[in-house]
């Protein structure tokens, strides 16, 4: 199976990019890719319930669909330094987000056959 990592820094700064690694990582775990979705940077804020419902792009797929198609069929991780920024705790997130670091990062982006992408 082909994987697929995926670093997102930007949030509501920077809606465009943002919304882009979302829906590459919604559209890569339909294709039936394995998918591991980093939320980092201002885009921690969308591991917390509700923030990714206030997102607004138009002519872009609602965040929090494209969100939970990740959670559904992938992985979707909150890096911990950000989090801790942010005093964003484990009892802050949605159900099947992880919270880790650079460690478990790196680890699955150097992985044989995996794509690392950032945004």
């Amino acid at each position: 199976m082909r994987s697929l990592v995926l670093k997102v820094t930007a949030g509501a700064d920077a809606p465009e990019r943002c919304s882009q690694a979302f829906t590459v990582a919604a559209l890569a775990v339909a294709s039936g890719v394995r998918v591991s979705l980093w939320l980092t940077g201002e885009s921690a804020w969308f591991a917390v319930a509700g923030r990714a419902e206030t997102f607004v792009l138009p002519e872009a797929a609602p965040l929090a669909d494209l969100r939970d198609a990740v959670l559904a069929g992938g992985t979707l991780t909150l890096c911990t330094q950000c989090a801790a920024r942010r005093g964003i705790g484990p009892d802050d997130v949605l159900p099947g987000v992880r919270i880790a670091g650079a460690q478990l990062f790196l680890e699955e982006a150097l992985a044989d056959g995996v794509q690392a992408l950032v945004y």
